[in-house]
């Protein structure tokens, strides 16, 4: 190939990136950069470009004495924590179901993944509709004899319906991948232990749970992080009430900068919000060399 056919091919291939590159930048990079601009200004969207004050550290200096912060974030910790644990059970389970042979397993493994392709929204007014007033979970409560709450407006109860639908909706991808995990543990291990004498629940310690450790470490990473963004449902359900007891980051930092228009202090919750997942992820990664087995 000639110098001069080797520099038109190179051109092509910037050409084919560019548009892409020009995205990147036009809506992700510049908006990153501004928005840690903002997280040390004051700034009120209604005042235009002219009123951005720099603040320096105040805006997390202001999160300290914050009480709807600070309950959003407890909220968003207990929300991951449940949702997470959850969601990995549920999966874990459906998935050691159906790795066997079983009559319908195909359809089951479709049906239960089926939700987590299903829009939040959609999933959200289904939610809606099953803990209403009169809706199914409150029609089969009184047939105990009891006088259930107002599920999504009782703080005792509010947070946990959420935490259901994170599980619903994130247990089937967690069952796929636990699927494809346990697909690929070699057989002769269990006939090893089964030769060893191992019960049923030794085996499932000793060489299913190490066996897919790697898959539950990629699990937790993700799910972590897709916890930590949940908004959709406490927007549609409860939008963080009833008083703060279902507030969490994103929601707040929302209703911060579109509904007080505090797009400083916001940037600036972003940016904790940024940094805690980060610091999180870190400390999974440093901790998989002790539990997980490659």
């Amino acid at each position: 190939m000639t110098g001069l056919a080797r520099r038109k091919e190179t051109l092509a291939g910037y050409l084919f990136l560019l548009p892409n590159f020009l995205g990147f930048v036009a809506f992700i990079a510049i908006p990153v950069v501004f928005s840690l601009y903002l997280a040390f200004s004051r700034w009120d969207l209604l005042s235009g470009a002219a009123g951005i004050r720099w603040n320096g550290i105040g805006n997390f200096i202001d999160m300290v004495d914050d009480p709807w912060f600070v309950d959003s974030l407890v909220n968003n910790i207990v929300y991951t924590f449940f949702a997470v644990v959850f969601s990995l059970a549920a999966g874990l389970v459906m998935a050691l179901v159906l790795n066997r042979k079983i009559y319908g397993r195909g359809v089951l493994r479709t049906m239960y993944f089926v939700p987590y392709v299903v829009s939040m929204v959609a999933i959200s007014a289904i939610w809606m509709a099953l803990l209403s007033r009169y809706g199914p979970v409150s029609e089969l409560v009184r047939r105990f004899g009891v006088d259930p709450p107002v599920w999504l407006m009782d703080p005792l109860f509010a947070m946990p319906a959420i935490i259901s639908l994170g599980v619903w909706k994130q247990a089937g991808y967690c069952m796929l991948i636990y699927l494809a995990a346990l697909q690929g543990v070699p057989k002769e291990l269990y006939e090893a232990a089964d030769v060893d004498g191992g019960s049923a629940w030794a085996k499932f310690r000793h060489v299913t749970l190490p066996m897919i450790s790697p898959a539950t470490f990629l699990l937790v990473i993700t799910q972590v992080i897709s916890s930590f963004k949940v908004f959709a449902p406490v927007q549609i359900l409860t939008q963080g009430g009833p008083g703060r007891s279902t507030t969490v980051l994103v929601y707040h930092i929302y209703r911060t900068a579109y509904q007080n228009y505090r797009m400083g202090y916001a940037s600036a919750m972003a940016w904790v919000l940024f940094a805690l997942i980060f610091i999180v992820t870190i400390i999974q990664w440093q901790g998989q060399k002790r539990w997980v087995n490659y």
